[in-house]
Order: structure tokens, then sequence, then C-alpha cells
């Protein structure tokens, strides 16, 4: 098959890095050789996952969200998995909207498969994003390095995590490979899985290993489902107290905010950044994904 010349675009928030491909009109084809070919770090662009950033009303998954969000993240994983959302991921696609003229400072609604995210574009360079309301499914969940084990909270914040409280985050090991979980019917489709230890009041330290992709630098949504899953600990629930719980989120490439609202919803900020473009060369994508 052959590829026409094709654009693309390097960016990160807090390190979470990805490849953009603009492609408003839904004529790319990238199957999942191709996402892994251009997320290779050695042989590729590198990223830990591709913005495929496409006109809802030109994609079958968005056009129902088209008259709200004018633009779809169609997120792919390293690995070309797809997945319903990446918090990082949303902050750098708003910033790549600005960047190419197509949004300005101040509110923006983006569709994406876990829904339409509400983004207000700083001018500081701060993203935030209004990441819906997390879910809390009912049952107990372990997750293991090695020998041992810990108890984790099942959060859901569009896509799943498991939250474990650990004394070191050394104990969550090299997370090279999926860290194993019991029972397996929790989460049917994998999930990402984030190593949590304290840092002071309202304060947290985290590492994650986000299905598809591996140990990654930052985790939007999982840097959320932390500041849930330490609220409810806390005894910081907003919904039982009234009072948003603010919490700061430190991760291996940043640091982010979250704010859990008396009414569930939760809210992300955080920087992100546009650090390159180019063009691919089509004959290397050609036969890389495509033999």
């Amino acid at each position: 098959m052959t590829i026409a010349q094709l654009s693309f675009l390097k960016g990160h928030g807090t390190e979470n890095d990805f490849v953009i491909i603009p492609d408003p009109d839904n004529a790319v084809d990238l199957p999942p050789a191709a996402v892994a070919a251009l997320c290779d770090r050695r042989a590729g662009i590198g990223a830990d996952g591709v913005l495929h950033v496409v006109r809802s009303a030109e994609h079958p998954e968005a056009r129902a969200m088209a008259d709200v969000a004018e633009w779809f993240m169609d997120y792919r994983n390293a690995d070309g998995s797809i997945a319903e959302m990446c918090g990082n991921g949303v902050r750098v696609f708003a910033r790549y909207l600005q960047h190419a003229g197509l949004a300005g400072a101040g509110d923006l609604a983006v569709a994406t498969r876990g829904g339409v995210k509400r983004v207000r574009l700083a001018e500081n360079g701060d993203v935030t994003v209004s990441m819906g309301r997390a879910v809390l499914p009912e049952g107990e969940v372990t997750v293991s390095v090695g020998d041992r084990s810990w108890p984790a909270r099942n959060v859901n914040m569009g896509n799943p995590h498991a939250v474990a409280f650990v004394d070191d985050l050394a104990d969550a090991g090299n997370l090279y490979g999926p860290p194993p979980f019991s029972p397996a019917a929790a989460y049917p489709d994998g999930v990402n899985v984030e190593f949590v230890v304290d840092r002071g009041p309202r304060h947290v330290a985290m590492r994650v290993h986000e299905r598809g992709s591996g140990e990654t630098r930052s985790c939007g949504t999982g840097a959320c489902a932390v500041a849930v899953a330490t609220a409810r600990r806390d005894g910081a629930d907003p919904a039982v107290t009234g009072q948003e719980a603010t919490y700061t989120v430190d991760l291996p490439g940043g640091t982010l905010v979250i704010t859990e609202h008396p009414d569930g919803l939760v809210e992300m900020t955080g920087p992100a950044v546009i650090v390159a473009e180019g063009e691919i060369d089509p004959a290397w994508l050609s036969e890389t994904a495509f033999g």
C-alpha cells in the first residue's frame, strides 16, 4: 500500500508524549502496525501514543458528538491499540488546535471515546480539562509485583484504573510488563495501574503502568483516579463533605493539579507543549506498516 505525504507534530504533557497526526477528513489509515512504528523510540519518531486529529463529523465513532465538539481525539496507545481516553492527550490535543489556529484561548469541547471533554486553554500555557465524573465499581481488587500484593481502588475515569498505595515508589518494580491483578473479571480489557505514596497534606506522588504503553512519564486519567482514590481514603469525598478536594499529584514527568467538585466533576490542570513538526517519509511508513 502506498501512503501519501503525511505531516506530524510532536507534543507532550508532563512528559507524556505523543505523535500528532492532523487528518481533518479522516483520510489517513492508521492500522496498529503504523501506530506502533511511529511510536517506536529507536526506529520511529517515539511516543507514548498517537493523537489522530479528526473532525467529529468525519469519524463514525464521533458523529453523534459533532454538534457539541467539532474535533475528535482518535487516540491510540503505543502498541496500536485503541484507548477510550487520555487525559494528558486531551491537553496536548487542545494545545495543537490552538497552535494550528483552530482554537483560541478560552473554552473548547473535544470529543473522545470517553465522551465530550470540556477544556480551558489559559494564556500561561496551562490547560484545564473537565474529565467527567469518576465511577468507583464495587468489589475488592488486588495488584501484585513479584511476591508482594496490595489492595487497590477500582476507579474508572472513562478508562479503567487500579490505584494502590505503597510505602515507596520503588515497590512498583520496573513496570516493564503489566502488574498482575485479581480478580480477572474486574478488568476484562486490561487496566492502568497506579502506585502511590504520600508527599504531604493533599500531595501525593505516583508511578503508572499504562495498558498498551508500559510505564509512562505521566498519565492524566491516572492522576485523576489517584486523586479520587486518595480523597476517599482521606475521608474527603466532596459529595459527602460538600467541599471540593484538590490534590497535587507528582509524576515522573511533572506535576498535575486535580480538583474534584461536590457534583462529582473532576478537573485536571497542567502544561501542554508542542515541540516539533515535520513530514513522515511515506515509503518508510508504507513498508513498516504494511510490509
